[in-house]
């Protein structure tokens, strides 16, 4: 019996371990940040649940999808071998039918307890996500870590959705910023695990283009950051407080940056490190500073 529990534990969190916790608590506060920004304060609670757990939902079918579709590749690298497809604790079949079940339930509770729009727009970046970046993008060209940034960008513009039931100004400028931190965030992480993509035939920007091109594009990017980082400010969405904090992070953003660009590969672990607690901090500040 003992045995038997021990077993199952192992595959839930095997299961838990395919739905990647870390990236969906990510969406979560991207999300949470759009339902306050739409609602110009804190929305009902059963909202912000509903919201929130339909979004996590696709969130977590889409990796599962993504972790089905790249089981092959995943096994060649090092940071992605011991995953439960590549590593065989489970079945192609169960993760697929997982990741399926996921994606249809976050469908059916945006549909029912929020909005159509907000369902649909999931639905989106499901598909986005899983198949123009996954299947499509992602063996063919470095192209696929900007196009693939629509899927990543689009949480804050649900939040958004579900209290306005339409896409404004307020949700474009979300998903401006989302999309524009997406690519130095994954570049970082891409130089830092240049070998296994390399080994893996994934032909990521330092492996396509080079070491010089990914800084060159990675410091691109982080500059553009600054001033998109700040246009909620200057729409009139959030507070000084905002300003203050916004201009900050940017500016140490793009100071980390400039240190990987004129350094080695080093500093793009600390660069990848700071990206997440940047996107964290830059949306949190946001939502308890609304005018």
């Amino acid at each position: 019996m003992i045995e038997r529990a021990l077993h199952r534990t192992a595959a839930a969190e095997d299961f838990v371990a395919l739905a990647k916790p870390g990236i969906v608590s990510l969406v979560l506060i991207t999300t949470l940040a759009g339902l306050y920004v739409g609602h110009r304060g804190l929305p009902g609670p059963a909202l912000i649940f509903w919201t929130l757990l339909g979004t996590g939902l696709a969130a977590a079918g889409s990796a599962a999808l993504n972790n089905f579709f790249d089981r092959d590749i995943d096994g060649l690298m090092h940071r992605t071998r011991t995953r439960p497809l590549p590593g065989g604790t489970i079945d192609p079949g169960s993760a697929l039918a997982f990741a399926v079940t996921l994606v249809v339930l976050s469908f059916l509770t945006l549909s029912a307890f929020v909005n159509a729009l907000s369902a649909f727009l999931a639905l989106a970046a499901v598909l986005s996500y899983a198949i123009l970046y996954t299947l499509v993008l992602k063996r063919r060209t470095p192209l696929a870590t900007e196009i693939g940034g629509i899927a990543g960008a689009l949480p804050p513009v649900i939040g958004v959705a579900a209290v306005q039931g339409r896409i404004g100004v307020e949700a474009l400028i979300l998903f401006l910023i989302m999309f524009v931190w997406q690519p130095p965030h994954f570049w970082a992480l891409a130089v830092r695990h240049e070998d296994d993509y390399r080994r893996a035939g994934i032909p990521v920007l330092p492996v396509a283009s080079g070491l010089f091109e990914t800084k060159v594009k990675t410091l691109s990017y982080t500059a553009a950051l600054l001033p998109i980082s700040l246009f909620p400010y200057f729409y009139g969405i959030v507070g000084p407080a905002y300003l203050i904090t916004a201009s900050a992070l940017s500016l140490a953003f793009l100071g980390m940056a400039l240190r990987f660009f004129i350094s080695q590969k080093t500093q793009a672990s600390s660069l990848f490190s700071f990206s997440i607690v940047y996107l964290a901090l830059l949306f949190a500040v946001m939502t308890f500073d609304l005018l």
